[in-house]
């Protein structure tokens, strides 16, 4: 699934690499993690985006190619405290509905709440 796809849309994307750091906000939001392709790699939330996005290109697996390929994008919405299970569940199910499956770098599913 491309993540121009998902619903609610994508607001910002920038390169998944430490140089951008700087340019993601240190806000509440719902991300994705994405090939240079756009197929979507991650879903995830923050209460900090930039800091999020510091621990996941330090990851090893979250930097290491995959059979869906390598994550190059770092996509995301801000969303209110409130909206952000509801989000990431949103796109999680988004994606499991095309594909049968979580994104590759997905372990768990996101909670009910």
């Amino acid at each position: 699934m491309n993540i121009a796809l998902l619903t609610p849309a994508i607001e910002q994307k920038l390169q998944f690499k430490m140089k951008f750091r700087k340019m993601v906000p240190g806000a509440s939001g719902c991300y994705a993690l994405a090939s240079f392709e756009g197929e979507v790699l991650y879903v995830g939330l923050s209460d900090d985006l930039n800091r999020r996005f510091f621990e996941h290109v330090e990851s090893p697996d979250k930097v290491a190619l995959t059979t869906d390929g390598r994550a190059f994008w770092f996509a995301y919405k801000l969303c209110a405290a409130k909206e952000l299970n509801r989000t990431e569940r949103n796109w999680m199910h988004q994606f499991a509905d095309a594909h049968g499956r979580l994104p590759v770098l997905n372990k768990v599913s996101s909670p009910i709440i």
